[in-house]
């Protein structure tokens, strides 16, 4: 019955993803407002590079803030930053609204830091939904931790090859105590690199660990194949073990949604910490939703055709063999 439940998830994710995706198009996009003279600021935005194209969000700043030096704009292999000077005026930056036209066509949010003169900070997060934000004095410690929640939270929950990846192993897990040391296993190990990779002790460069994440779920279609016929191996009798080892690579990739947003390091450890709350809330909410589906299956007394029970494991394996070949051409630089 579990077949039928991964089945829908299977469907609701494809559908609600494109299967052609680069890599993490959930990329937070950054801007940067550094203050260095009295009303002089300069603004830097990242914007990442959207399934392949420039971003299609446009940075509207007050009208009232003058550009006193003229954008330039530096391509990398993920991004594209915009840089210029302005003048804010006697009004100053507080209670200033700041836009970006498009990022509600996108499932893109973009983190925002001001760095004053003093020394203080502001930080906020644009999500699509509200595509603007207003700048405004330093904020409770508890809004910033929401802030990071909701950011570690959408990060999970739209990158669809981690999430693939954790149904992968839903369809090979037996068993309560099995699925708990799984899951326990795959969290500790995503949170041990998240930690390693935020904290600038190590890191991994996107296109590989994209192709490396890719395989680990390509590795997981036949073992899912394997569990369904009865046979035995080291995934089927230790899943914990797998999660584990694959749960590190997947680590740095939670990373690069953190990393990316440039935070201050005195915000480091509240950013790591809530960050990684976001993750597991997000990952637990996946799981249980699988789980809720299986039961109401269960109570619903609901009989799936026996080839489209088949469906959701050859689905994980097709997909990963797609984005392994996909993201190593990417690698090669075959394309971009």
């Amino acid at each position: 019955m579990i077949r039928s439940a991964i089945f829908m998830l299977v469907w609701v994710l494809v559908a609600g993803t494109s299967v052609g995706v680069y890599a993490h198009e959930s990329q937070p996009g950054t801007l940067e407002l550094r203050q260095f003279e009295k009303d002089r600021y300069e603004v830097t935005w990242r914007a990442p590079i959207y399934f392949g194209r420039p971003h299609p969000a446009r940075l509207e700043l007050p009208e009232h803030w003058k550009t006193i030096v003229e954008p330039t704009v530096r391509r990398l292999p993920d991004s594209q930053v915009f840089r210029r000077v302005v003048a804010v005026g006697s009004q100053g930056v507080e209670g200033s609204i700041i836009a970006f036209t498009g990022l509600e066509n996108t499932i893109t949010d973009v983190f925002i830091r001001l760095n004053r003169l003093d020394g203080t900070t502001m930080t906020a997060v644009v999500r699509p939904s509200r595509p603007f934000a207003q700048l405004r004095g330093e904020r409770t410690w508890y809004t910033t931790a929401a802030e990071y929640i909701g950011l570690g939270f959408h990060h999970i929950l739209q990158g669809i090859d981690h999430l693939l990846f954790v149904l992968g192993l839903l369809l090979i897990v037996k068993g309560r105590e099995t699925l708990l040391k799984t899951v326990t296993a795959f969290t500790v190990a995503h949170s041990i690199t998240l930690a390693i990779a935020t904290l600038g002790f190590a890191s991994a460069p996107l296109p590989p660990l994209n192709a490396a994440i890719a395989l680990s779920i390509l590795f997981l279609g036949p073992e899912i194949v394997r569990s369904w016929r009865g046979e035995m191996s080291l995934t089927i009798r230790y899943p914990w073990v797998v999660a584990f080892l694959f749960g590190l690579l997947h680590g740095f990739g939670f990373a690069s949604g953190l990393v990316t947003t440039g935070m201050p390091r005195a915000e480091l450890p509240l950013a790591l910490l809530f960050f990684n709350v976001g993750v597991e809330l997000g990952q637990l909410v996946f799981v249980f939703t699988a789980l809720a589906l299986v039961r109401s299956f269960k109570v619903l007394e609901v009989r799936w055709p026996r080839w489209a029970e088949a469906l959701p494991g050859y689905a994980v394996g097709s997909l990963g063999a797609y984005w392994t070949i996909q993201r190593t051409v990417i690698l090669f630089g075959g394309l971009r």
